[in-house]
């Protein structure tokens, strides 16, 4: 079963799916023509660059890097797909209870890895449980809470958000998708003394 499955078990799927990311609403602007408006990106504030995966290659593991926004690189082409609520997935003994205490009403998803619109099967996410300095790949869509991701929309600044990683177990100071000099890694989430989210952290979708 997948894990999509097991958090639907019990569930509405037609209820859920109108409760999604508002994905139609969205304009593409970081894919090809091909991928067409089903495909998204973020854009990282701090370095404008938007997620790519490295030489094009999908497979299991292959690096998930911030290149330049394109509308000709398949590489950037990503399509998103709600999975449902995080407590839904708690339900399903996919997610912690600090997640779920936190987060429960949030929606989880997934981001496909989609050159010219074409469905690979891999999604982004972490290579092991999230944690600090952990790196971002392709990994295998709908197997594991490591490939799901949750918008924080309660730190959100100038329209941008953290991205929580869906392995998160750390309530208090959660993982999420940080650019630094090594690469797209997950680190604690981090605040200047105003409380606004550094802006390696934060991400908007385009």
């Amino acid at each position: 079963m997948s894990i999509k499955s097991k958090a639907l078990a019990g569930a509405t799927a037609l209820g859920m799916i109108a409760g999604g990311l508002g994905v139609a609403a969205t304009s593409a602007h970081a894919s090809t023509p091909s991928c067409g408006p089903s495909c998204i990106n973020f854009q990282n504030a701090h370095s404008g660059g938007v997620l790519d995966v490295f030489k094009r290659i999908a497979r299991t593991g292959q690096p998930v890097i911030e290149w330049g926004n394109s509308y000709i690189d398949p590489a950037e082409d990503f399509v998103p797909e709600a999975q449902g609520t995080v407590h839904q997935f708690y339900k399903a003994g996919l997610v912690s209870a600090a997640f779920n205490l936190h987060y429960r009403h949030f929606w989880t998803w997934e981001l496909e890895y989609a050159p010219y619109g074409a469905n690979t099967g891999l999604c982004v996410g972490t290579t092991r449980t999230a944690g600090n300095g952990v790196p971002i790949s392709l990994q295998p869509c709908g197997v594991s809470a490591k490939t799901l991701w949750v918008q924080d929309y309660r730190d959100r600044f100038n329209g941008a958000t953290p991205l929580i990683n869906g392995s998160d177990n750390n309530f208090s100071h959660p993982y999420v998708l940080t650019d630094t000099a090594n690469g797209l890694r997950t680190y604690n989430l981090t605040k200047f003394s105003n409380g606004v989210v550094y802006d390696t952290q934060l991400w908007t979708r385009i």
